[in-house]
């Protein structure tokens, strides 16, 4: 009985081994946008994670039209995707750079934190430099959302992507304004900062 089931786990093995390994480059932008997935607990490096891959699609080319995770019917298609997506993985990056920041954030400074004054005031200028990294992506987003707004894409939709249609619309309006998020956090940090500063390092 051992033998045979050897056998048959040998020609189980035999057969599968011969089958094509299929895989595929990460080449293109929308390929990286693939790579990039939020975890229910993130931790530093899945943040970072995540940044890499989205700053690499910021880098890399766009795939064929062809290809698009949405239907490109003609050039004006086109034009408006590649001004939508380059919003949203700057959005993408706004978040995961905030994500991280509250990783090492402290809301508050209390007494009994003394002792720790220094770690705590490393930790928040990690957080600041999070902070402030988002509004420079938040300068690239604005700027793709008002590519994404001219006159020629007025009664166009792509219905596919219809999150990134309601991001560039609530940016257009004002109602997504993460610089004013982020410069109220930038405001607090240097607060606290300045409270830990004040501080002995015994209480």
């Amino acid at each position: 009985m051992k033998k045979i089931f050897l056998a048959v786990f040998a020609a189980f093995f035999a057969f599968f081994s011969i089958l094509p390994v299929f895989s595929y480059m990460v080449k293109y932008k929308e390929d990286y946008y693939r790579l990039y997935h939020v975890h229910y607990a993130q931790f530093p490096d899945d943040c970072i994670e995540n940044i890499y891959w989205l700053e690499q699609a910021v880098k890399a080319d766009f795939c064929n039209p062809l290809y698009a995770p949405v239907k490109i019917n003609d050039e004006t298609d086109w034009e408006k995707y590649r001004y939508l997506f380059m919003m949203h993985i700057n959005l993408k990056l706004i978040e995961q750079h905030t994500r991280l920041g509250r990783i090492y954030d402290k809301q508050v400074a209390h007494f009994y934190d003394a002792p720790w004054r220094d770690a705590y005031i490393e930790n928040l200028n990690k957080a600041k430099t999070c902070y402030e990294a988002g509004l420079y992506y938040w300068r690239e987003a604005k700027l793709w959302a008002e590519k994404a707004n001219v006159g020629k894409f007025k009664f166009l939709f792509l219905t596919d992507i219809q999150n990134w249609e309601d991001e560039r619309e609530r940016i257009g309006n004002g109602k997504l304004d993460y610089e004013k998020t982020l410069n109220r956090e930038l405001s607090r940090v240097n607060k606290v900062i300045e409270e830990f500063e004040k501080m002995e390092k015994e209480y």
